[in-house]
């Protein structure tokens, strides 16, 4: 049996644990035994390997080429103009070898210093304490506590759970959170048991305590990165494309070198004045403005995409996201920015959607307590981010909020912030939330969701 199909004590048994934590000697030897719980890295390129490949891909390698040819051309017969023309090739060369490595190195230090915004500490259970350490000292069989808005640190067997739901996208693709409980679950993977966390996953709501069953490259999230990470790495399109057209360019600006070189020949010049005739068709058959300008559309494109919330690392994988013809999938969160919406409502016995009503505020305002129930109950955390609203939590309940925000007027809803909030206890009902709210008087708003469609109510 694995531990998601164990009771709580069964899985606490097997890990060795107990509900008040490991010792601190327990813990050393763990540590010692499974190491730290972080993702293990494959050692990159060295930044000076990666800097030279810039300068030595094929077509540059025929840049160089061209080059010194036009320099041994210009040694040959002087005042010609052909070191210019070297000089011209060398700039091309140096600047997109440049601009290539820098937009390379500048994206890796975004996504670097990405990572370390993450959550770095979680609070455990130790010798019957409660502490706080750091995510990569976690062992397992130590006890986490976990909360609405938490990220999960690694792969956990839960304890308890009070209405604990936790959003997989991250490593499932699950477009909607997950509930969670402690029963054993019958399932034979672990990533769809009930009863498990995923490392790299996220609370949505709700609080539970958990063991950690596996950590670092053990999780489930360190299969995948170790997955990604051995990958082979071939070629894009365009850099077979480039490398193809590379070829065919080389082998006719030589051919049509040589065979100039011989109707020179045919027409008695003499053998060096054929030969440096024959380096400058060569040379001038040689597009020295291929590449920056292949380099420059694609920084353009990876600047669009930056502004798309996009992070690129490297500029060919621009044109492969644009080479996919075809994308078999089951998972709706993999394909959409993960958000829902609130695309219509039935108001005044028919259908319309948020905009139709913005155009009837009377009809927002006979229903004001619609839209006071999906603006007050709920278990979001707001803040405000650069001037805008902004909300954390469970996707619904934000696209809710969302829509009474802005389909009804303002005078008929009211911030949740400015009134006092009671929130009452977790229902027994599956996927129904309740809050008090103090005006005048308690009034009281319920929420109940049946198949992903919501409910809404409110009582004095």
């Amino acid at each position: 049996m694995k531990i998601h199909q164990f009771t709580t004590d069964e899985a606490l048994s097997s890990l060795h644990s107990r509900h008040d934590g490991l010792t601190q000697a327990e813990v050393a030897n763990r540590l010692h035994e499974y190491g730290l719980n972080q993702v293990d890295v494959v050692r990159a390129e060295s930044l000076v390997l990666r800097f030279i490949k810039e300068f030595t891909h094929f077509f540059a390698l025929i840049l160089w080429l061209a080059a010194g040819l036009a320099f041994f051309a210009e040694a040959r017969q002087p005042g010609g103009g052909m070191d210019t023309l070297g000089y011209a090739v060398l700039g091309v060369i140096l600047i997109n070898g440049l601009f290539s490595f820098w937009q390379q190195y500048r994206a890796e230090h975004a996504i670097n210093a990405l990572q370390k915004l993450l959550p770095q500490h979680v609070k455990i259970m130790r010798d019957g304490k409660l502490e706080q350490i750091s995510v990569a000292q976690l062992v397992p069989g130590d006890i986490i506590l976990l909360q609405e808005g938490d990220n999960v640190p690694a792969d956990c067997r839960l304890l308890e759970a009070f209405t604990l739901r936790v959003n997989n996208a991250t490593v499932t693709g699950e477009s909607l959170p997950q509930a969670r409980d402690a029963l054993p679950s019958t399932e034979e993977n672990l990533e769809h048991s009930r009863n498990t966390l995923l490392a790299g996953t996220s609370i949505v709501s709700g609080e539970g305590r958990a063991v950690v069953s596996a950590t670092g490259m053990h999780t489930e999230f360190g299969k995948i990165a170790h997955l990604t990470q051995t990958a082979v790495k071939g070629n894009s399109p365009l850099q077979t494309e480039i490398i193809r057209l590379s070829r065919i360019i080389a082998v006719l600006a030589l051919a049509l070198g040589v065979v100039f070189f011989f109707i020179g020949h045919s027409m008695g010049l003499s053998f060096w004045d054929n030969f440096i005739f024959a380096i400058g068709i060569i040379v001038a058959n040689v597009p020295e403005g291929l590449l920056p300008t292949v380099t420059l559309a694609l920084a353009m494109a990876t600047q669009r995409m930056a502004k798309r919330q996009a992070l690129i690392r490297h500029l060919p994988s621009v044109e492969t996201l644009g080479a996919v013809t075809v994308i078999c999938t089951d998972k709706t969160g993999t394909l959409t920015e993960n958000r829902m919406a609130v695309s219509s409502l039935y108001l005044g016995g028919k259908l319309m959607t948020p905009t139709e009503l913005q155009r009837q505020p009377a009809l927002a305002q006979q229903h004001r307590r619609f839209f006071e129930d999906a603006l007050l109950c709920h278990n979001l955390k707001e803040t405000m981010h650069q001037g805008h609203w902004q909300a954390l939590g469970d996707p619904m309940e934000i696209a809710l909020v969302r829509m009474a925000k802005t389909s009804a007027t303002p005078k008929s809803t009211k911030s949740r912030s400015t009134l006092t909030v009671s929130a009452c206890p977790p229902s027994t009902r599956p996927r129904t939330v309740c809050c008090c709210i103090a005006k005048a008087h308690w009034k009281c708003y319920c929420r109940y969701v049946n198949k992903y469609k919501p409910a809404l109510a409110s009582s004095r």
